[in-house]
């Protein structure tokens, strides 16, 4: 498979009364197809947040967005653009990081997290040092982390509700 070079197509999910803030890396190509984060049908992503808030599963774009706000949780990628394979993290090159600072200046966020380890890599790597605020490393949801199964991922994401 081929580099391509890609933008970020879809905004974060967030508003003034956002108080944390998950961070993916750049979104996957079923997440591009769809126009929304969290797009694989295997990404455990939306299962593990509905558990954890106690909410019915989303299923729409506009459900997802919902239960987000509602939880004063905002969504986004720290990638705005990139050279990248598919939807393999690993092949991300030529960074382009988004400007979180006006999201963050404009809500209450007062906790980051990375949804996985190449979103907290490329946190500290373009965004850290403009931000100063620590990014909680917590399992990728994708498929892709087989490793961890779900019971797991729901007891290292309640963090977020510590």
């Amino acid at each position: 498979m081929e580099y391509q070079v890609l933008q970020h197509k879809f905004p974060p999910v967030w508003n003034e009364e956002s108080e944390i803030l998950i961070l993916g890396s750049f979104p996957s190509v079923k997440s591009r197809e769809q126009g929304f984060f969290y797009g694989h049908p295997r990404n455990r992503f939306w299962e593990v947040i509905s558990t954890i808030v106690e909410s019915e599963r989303p299923v729409t774009i506009k459900e997802k967005k919902e239960m987000l706000l509602a939880h004063h949780i905002a969504i986004w990628d720290v990638v705005k653009s990139c050279r990248i394979r598919g939807s393999s993290d690993s092949s991300i090159r030529d960074v382009v990081p988004n400007d979180i600072s006006g999201l963050l200046e404009n809500s209450q966020i007062t906790k980051i997290f990375a949804n996985g380890k190449t979103a907290q890599r490329l946190y500290y790597r373009y965004l850290y040092e403009n931000i100063k605020l620590p990014a909680v490393l917590l399992p990728s949801t994708s498929p892709a982390n087989a490793a961890w199964s779900l019971e797991r991922l729901i007891g290292e994401y309640r963090k977020i509700r510590e």
